[in-house]
């Protein structure tokens, strides 16, 4: 019996085939192979194609069956995960109106700054838990006052986990977690924001049936079966956004567990059970994937945009003579800590929540060319990513998040030793990683939405602890220098 879990991200899509008694993985592929092209037409803009990632999802999807050589009538449940925020409008017949506006896209700040101010910001942070500012419900203000002969022909809207589950069942549907991250949901009413609708003039007609993020959403219909090579009638029985999800594959669940990745943009994320949230709406706080209005888990999450894209950028750009990440990591490892006085501020990949939704773009401050190499400028890259985190944990911390151990999976930014030790010593907590990553989570996932796992514990009882990093005591007085240099050129630039 076997569990697929598919990740729709912005710079690829991942496919996962689970063993479900074992929880081994069976096969995994992603594809595309470079990064997914994402289009700005505009300064702060950023849209991708939805059929883009259909076309990924098959083509990945094809790749998994074919190592597996498993039979489809053996697929049990499918899970899916997504890239957070983004907006996918179809016409009555499902035929999508326009790109999606995804996560990093900025040209709906003014319209969320707007709608906080007007509706009020403590009304807005009190049954919200965040403001407007960026999220799907202001970017679809942006499209009703900008493209209004599209918004006309709206019948639903989506995430883009709900695109593909479309894709694959004829059948759209959105989770409470969905509505929350969209900004759509009224946390003390339990139930779609009258307060928003009514002041950005979204008819409820648009929002599809609510379904649960665990359980038999839907099911897999005969036309994408005959597409994808899958058993018609296959459960479609899970379905949450990235982070809730990335927490999930680490197993928090609870209040006090924090979790974090550190990809194209990097997140702390941390489970509360009481209704918090931060008076700037710097971190924002949605529904966990185990919230119901009986039972309050909230994950608040720190969202930082800059932070692996700008390892990218060096790697493509600066740093093309090495082969690898592995390559640029050991060069940095020459560079002591504090990379010689040497600081970088991450934020390059538009406007920035921890900020106030500022868009500083990426700055490094205090070069010498008599002093500095590029191991330097690859360690203060990596050091500026983490004191980003730092930064941001610092608000968490004020509203009750607690952070003595941060879960992460092995891969990306957590592969490199200076990233993590960093990150480890600046925060003074413990980094466990685990061999899982998305598309795993939801496989997982997938079985709980069956009732195969009888719970989260059972589910996630074969999750592999692969390595502990604790806090260089020794040396965090040197860390902490680094950190408070790092702070004095945002202060200036903020």
């Amino acid at each position: 019996m076997y569990l697929l879990g598919y990740d729709i991200g912005s710079s690829s899509v991942k496919v996962c085939l689970i063993e479900a008694s074992s929880g081994k993985i069976i096969a995994s592929d992603f594809s595309p192979k470079k990064e997914m092209k994402i289009t700005a037409v505009n300064p702060g803009w950023a849209e991708q194609n939805p059929a883009d990632w259909w076309l990924n999802l098959k083509l990945a999807h094809e790749a998994v069956m074919h190592e597996s050589g498993i039979n489809a009538e053996d697929i049990k449940g499918i899970g899916i995960t997504w890239q957070m925020h983004g907006l996918i409008l179809v016409d009555k017949d499902q035929n999508l109106l326009r790109p999606s506006i995804i996560w990093c896209d900025s040209r709906a700040v003014p319209y969320g700054e707007k709608a906080f101010k007007e509706i009020g910001e403590e009304k807005c942070l009190s049954h919200l838990l965040n403001s407007p500012g960026n999220f799907t419900a202001s970017k679809l203000a942006w499209v009703k006052e900008n493209e209004p002969e599209i918004f006309e022909k709206i019948d639903k809207i989506m995430l883009p986990g709900d695109y593909i589950a479309m894709r694959l069942s004829g059948e759209i549907g959105m989770t409470i977690e969905g509505l929350s991250e969209g900004i759509f949901w009224d946390f003390k009413n339990n139930r779609i924001s009258e307060d928003v609708i009514n002041y950005y003039g979204i008819p409820k007609s648009f929002f599809p049936e609510i379904i649960p993020t665990f359980g038999i959403q839907s099911t897999v219909s005969a036309t994408a079966a005959k597409e994808l090579g899958l058993k018609e009638g296959t459960p479609i029985s899970y379905r949450a956004g990235d982070q809730p999800n990335n927490a999930l594959s680490l197993n928090v669940f609870n209040p006090g567990e924090i979790a974090s990745t550190a990809g194209t943009s990097g997140v702390v994320y941390g489970v509360l059970d009481q209704l918090e949230y931060d008076k700037l709406s710097r971190v924002n706080t949605f529904a966990h994937v185990n919230y119901t209005p009986e039972q309050t888990r909230l994950g608040v999450l720190l969202c930082i945009n800059g932070t692996g894209i700008l390892n990218s950028w060096l790697k493509h750009n600066f740093a093309t003579s090495l082969s690898s990440y592995g390559d640029m990591n050991d060069l940095a490892s020459l560079s002591p800590i504090g990379s010689k006085g040497l600081s970088i501020i991450p934020f390059g990949n538009g406007a920035e929540r921890v900020l106030e939704n500022k868009d500083t773009s990426c700055s490094m401050h205090g070069i010498n060319f008599n002093i500095h190499s590029k191991g330097d400028i690859l360690r203060a890259a990596q050091e500026g990513i983490v004191f980003s985190y730092e930064y941001g944990m610092d608000i968490m911390r004020n509203i009750g998040m607690d952070i003595q151990v941060i879960r992460a999976g092995n891969a990306n930014m957590f592969l490199s030793s200076i990233f993590r030790q960093t990150l480890s010593s600046v925060s003074n907590a413990v980094i466990e990683l685990y061999d899982t990553d998305g598309a795993v989570g939801a496989a997982r996932a997938a079985g709980m939405g069956i009732g195969f796992y009888a719970d989260s514990k059972e589910a996630f009882s074969s999750l592999e602890k692969i390595a502990v990093i604790e806090p260089e005591h020794e040396k965090r007085d040197q860390y902490l220098e680094a950190y408070s240099r790092w702070m004095r050129h945002l202060n200036e630039i903020v």
